[in-house]
């Protein structure tokens, strides 16, 4: 298993949207056509996961000089369960270096029909090196708990980050950090 991470090409396009679509649920999904605009706007970065040249998954970046931001990683159905989200995540620890990655993933919610999914994707990301960090991102409707390695995050380091992804969309969908409800 040799992992690369290369920036998307337009033939990669349909295959990132159909495993985009069907790896998030509606609510979590910011429309597809913003994110490649803010891609091809030099705002983020869709690396696309290859093992010896075969598509495997993606994740979308939102980075600026001290933050990384894994705003979506996917990995295709069927090669989930192989080790390739752990060499992913290995890949973008080592692309990022010196900058504090993290990752807004489900809240634990013990009354969600997808619970034990939640609470495995958690275990993996720890066993990835993150840390829960002691605050949620909301995100339009949804709040997530946050990820990370290498410190917490800021709300004012978050909202530099998403204005500067978003622009005026955050006129119209609500994205900010805030402290844990405990």
């Amino acid at each position: 298993m040799a992992i690369t991470l290369e920036k998307f090409t337009k033939s990669d396009n349909k295959l990132l949207k159909k495993l985009y679509i069907s790896a998030f649920p509606i609510e979590e999904r910011c429309p597809y056509f913003i994110m490649m605009n803010r891609e091809k706007r030099g705002k983020s970065e869709m690396l696309v996961a290859r093992d010896k040249g075969e598509f495997i998954g993606f994740a979308y970046m939102v980075c600026d000089e001290k933050l990384a931001y894994i705003f979506y990683l996917a990995v295709e159905a069927s090669k989930r369960g192989q080790g390739y989200g752990t060499k992913i995540i290995d890949a973008l620890k080592e692309k990022y270096r010196g900058r504090r990655l993290f990752l807004a993933r489900e809240q634990l919610d013990k009354s969600a029909e997808n619970y034990e999914q939640r609470v495995n994707r958690h275990n993996f990301y720890l066993n990835c090196g993150f840390e829960d960090l002691p605050c949620c991102i909301k995100e339009g409707p949804v709040v997530y708990d946050v990820m990370g390695i290498g410190g917490n995050v800021t709300a004012e380091e978050y909202h530099s980050l998403i204005k500067d992804w978003a622009g005026i969309l955050l006129k119209i969908v609500d994205m900010k950090i805030i402290e844990k409800q405990v």
